[in-house]
């Protein structure tokens, strides 16, 4: 949060960087609304034109923990705000801290300017119904190849699968209890989706 003049709210500031080449992404929360620049565009959105906002949980290979916030205007556009920034071709830093202000500080704002948005959290329904049963059909698979491999007797094997279904489970898991579709309010913003 960076100071302001005496009668004006702070502006809340957020940057990050999506990729190694090119600037940062920055947003700033201001009287007038969301100030965006993004390499080659940016904007002033007014609170009340923010249609939409979608928060989700979207880990990568390069950063376990991200989160992102697509807001959408009513006009059609659509920017990303993501919790992790680029620093080295091998590292990608989180930034929980200051997307987490930021993402709750622009819900507050929304509210105060009497915003009509649609407020969504995690994965589509039908995307989110397509993971689950993608998710039995690979269960059903594993207990199969688990109970043929102790019928023949094979425990290695059956140890493998064991330990393979354990890590998958607790990689998986998170991404799919954190993402389950849901709507909020503007005072009740998922913890699940914010760092």
């Amino acid at each position: 949060m960076q100071g302001a003049g005496a009668d004006a709210a702070p502006v809340a500031s957020y940057a990050y960087k999506a990729s190694l080449i090119g600037s940062a992404h920055r947003f700033e929360l201001t009287d007038e609304g969301l100030s965006w620049h993004i390499p080659g565009r940016s904007g002033l959105w007014r609170y009340d034109e923010i249609s939409a906002i979608r928060l989700s949980f979207r880990p990568v290979s390069m950063q376990q923990h991200r989160f992102r916030a697509d807001v959408s205007h009513t006009k059609g556009g659509r920017i990303a705000i993501l919790s992790t920034s680029w620093q080295t071709a091998a590292l990608m830093a989180p930034q929980n801290n200051g997307f987490r202000d930021f993402i709750i500080e622009l819900h507050a704002r929304m509210a105060k300017a009497g915003s009509r948005a649609v407020l969504t959290a995690g994965l589509g329904r039908q995307t989110y119904a397509a993971v689950l049963a993608f998710l039995a059909v690979l269960t059903v698979a594993m207990t199969g190849l688990l109970i043929r491999a102790l019928m023949i007797g094979e425990l290695a094997g059956a140890l493998f699968i064991i330990g393979f279904a354990a890590l998958f489970a607790w990689q998986v898991g998170g991404f799919v209890r954190r993402n389950r579709p849901q709507s909020y309010s503007f005072d009740r913003v998922p913890k699940a989706l914010l760092p």
